[in-house]
């Protein structure tokens, strides 16, 4: 992971110099160097991508799945959507991504974004991939402004209920040397973010990469979670803290 980390580094920040404006849009926008998909991204989203209400919905519900990998039946996209790198995207069924949210892949590996069914990308909510990959499985709510931001995995279960303005994941930069910028030395990898099924954070809550919150587990508003959470248990604090338990984790529910 830390060499794909390196390699992603490098391409970003060695390379600018070397790339013409046109195919830093391309990179950095459509994920590939195709005429045809440049073309294809350009048209669906100037002529559709900011027409408001029933009409603009109806449009996009047409045209905007053809920009992606894959995308079900019944999803719909809200207005002043961004995307980057849709064709590396997976959207099953009955999927809402509410108006001013991203979706976007950046990086030079096999990063993708999979979404599964039922589940509602609030509006700004941000689902960005970076140098990584993000799976969200069916029936999850990612509440207003809410930002899930990979450069490790992040893996998110059934069932999940985010509150507003959620941060999951994001870069850790090292910053032991002071000889050159924090933002020209290593990200480093803490294994990822894994939230198994039935989570519920409550509004502004924090999960640093390298954490697992365990199914059925509840997180309180403004919490900052930098250690595992066991299945069903009551957390909250800076840093989260287990304070009680809905029920013990080897029971049936």
């Amino acid at each position: 992971m830390d060499n794909i980390h390196n390699q992603f580094r490098f391409h970003t920040l060695n390379e600018d110099s070397e790339r013409s404006f046109f195919e830093k849009y391309q990179d950095l926008v459509i994920g590939q160097r195709k005429i045809s998909a440049l073309l294809k991204y350009e048209l669906i989203t100037l002529l559709f991508g900011h027409v408001p209400g029933a009409l603009g919905l109806a449009l996009r519900y047409l045209f905007y799945p053809l920009l992606f990998q894959y995308v079900g039946e019944k999803v719909f996209f809200g207005h002043h959507i961004t995307l980057r790198s849709p064709h590396r995207i997976h959207i099953e069924n009955n999927v809402v991504i509410e108006d001013y949210a991203m979706l976007a892949i950046q990086g030079i590996g096999d990063e993708k974004i999979t979404i599964g069914d039922r589940v509602l990308i609030g509006k700004g909510a941000i689902v960005k991939a970076r140098a990584s990959s993000i799976h969200i499985k069916d029936n999850v709510s990612l509440g207003f402004d809410c930002r899930i931001a990979a450069t490790s995995e992040v893996s998110i279960g059934n069932h999940c209920l985010f509150g507003a303005r959620c941060y999951i994941g994001g870069a850790q930069h090292s910053f032991d040397r002071t000889d050159i910028p924090i933002t020209q030395q290593p990200i480093n990898s803490k294994g990822g973010v894994r939230i198994e099924d039935d989570v519920w954070l409550g509004v502004h809550v924090v999960v640093n990469d390298g954490v697992r919150i365990g199914k059925g587990a509840v997180v309180g508003a403004g919490s900052v979670v930098t250690r595992d959470i066991p299945p069903y248990a009551i957390a909250a604090g800076v840093p989260a803290n287990v304070i009680k338990k809905r029920k013990e984790s080897n029971e049936k529910r």
